[in-house]
């Protein structure tokens, strides 16, 4: 569907009716068997939890409106994306992360999360706060495939192997924890020459676990990253405003992964790679929150709402919100659990439910 905004005022009547039709998923039982999610912390549903990094969120108030009311190591009050999307395709509720010890291979038969919050598709943006570099998060889909084949058996893990659903969301930390924040990436690369590095490395990626088996692709793209409320409260030239200049590097990439994924589609005998991209319909919610039954866009749930993520998002903090469900950000990077739904819903009505 092609979305025309001009100056940013005017929006598409159509694309909202479809973010506010009432949200019925008809989902053929047995259709998809699982969902294997790589990615950053857009996607993570608790693996840095197990490595050493700064970069956690296993500790109230995150999950606070989650099952139980736990914190679980995504970086939002509750589920995440891919957690919805594995709903709609008929699964569990929830995708559970590779390196959660709680959880085992009947666990992971239906799906499973490689994802760590913080990294990116080029190495350095892992480095920059430890955590999973792309490279590894494949190994373990490697060792993944192995215990997988041992517990079901070579034939059941082949189908489940070629008929899942590979959910693909990183990018962002690749320009703000990375091109944006190191000088020494800066002064290798023109912001056009980083993004064509980084859609390079998409396609080795998808190359390499097309290869191991995987036909049903969805790529993301990056949100309107200058609207994070982080990005916001540092944008000097128009204090609480977006940055322009890092919404339109958004659109650039975004614009060079769908022709990524035209282009794989074409390569790769018997792929199915969809872009499933979360810019416009976050940026709708941003602009009109009203429609969607929130109030706050500008700053986040979590404390003062302008810089908290992480460690510094506290309990007892005394500016946090009451009730997250009327602010479209949890903390200044992460969308709120009823923000991760409508997107969800939208990329599952308008992309994913291709997969069925």
């Amino acid at each position: 569907m092609s979305i025309t905004i001009h100056h940013g005022h005017l929006y598409s009547f159509f694309f909202y009716f479809l973010l506010l039709q009432p949200q019925q998923f008809f989902v053929a039982a047995g259709t998809i068997p699982a969902v294997i999610v790589f990615g950053d912390s857009s996607v993570d549903t608790g693996n840095n939890n197990g490595i050493q990094t700064l970069l956690k969120s296993n500790f109230e108030p995150y999950g606070r409106d989650f099952d139980g009311g736990r914190p679980t190591g995504r970086f939002s009050n509750g589920r995440v994306p891919v957690d919805f999307f594995s709903e709609y395709f008929g699964l569990k509720k929830t995708v559970p992360a590779y390196l959660d010890p709680s959880f085992s291979m009947e666990d992971f038969v239906t799906g499973v999360n490689f994802a760590s919050a913080g990294t990116g598709y080029d190495n350095t943006t892992s480095q920059v706060l430890n955590v999973i570099p792309l490279w590894k998060e494949v190994d373990y889909y490697k060792e993944y495939q192995v215990k997988l084949r041992e517990f079901v058996g070579a034939e059941k893990a082949n189908e489940i192997i070629s008929k899942g659903v590979y959910l693909v969301s990183m990018g962002t930390n690749d320009f703000l924890e990375n091109y944006y924040l190191l000088p020494t990436t800066r002064a290798c690369y023109t912001i056009q020459e980083f993004e064509d590095k980084l859609i390079g490395i998409a396609k080795q990626f998808v190359e390499e676990i097309y290869s191991l088996g995987a036909r049903k692709i969805s790529l993301a793209g990056v949100p309107p990253m200058g609207c994070l409320p982080l990005e916001r409260t540092i944008n000097f030239m128009a204090t609480l405003e977006c940055n322009e200049d890092y919404n339109n590097v958004a659109r650039e990439f975004n614009a060079k992964m769908h022709d990524l994924v035209k282009l794989l589609n074409k390569q790769l005998p018997g792929i199915h790679v969809v872009f499933s991209n979360p810019y416009n319909s976050l940026l709708q919610i941003i602009k009109r929150p009203s429609l969607f039954g929130m109030d706050v866009t500008y700053r986040a749930c979590c404390g003062t709402g302008l810089v908290e993520m992480g460690y510094l998002c506290v309990l007892d903090n005394p500016w946090a919100c009451l009730d997250a469900n009327k602010y479209v950000f949890w903390d200044s990077f992460h969308p709120t659990e009823k923000t991760n739904q409508i997107m969800a819903q939208h990329l599952f009505k308008t992309v994913l439910h291709r997969f069925l």
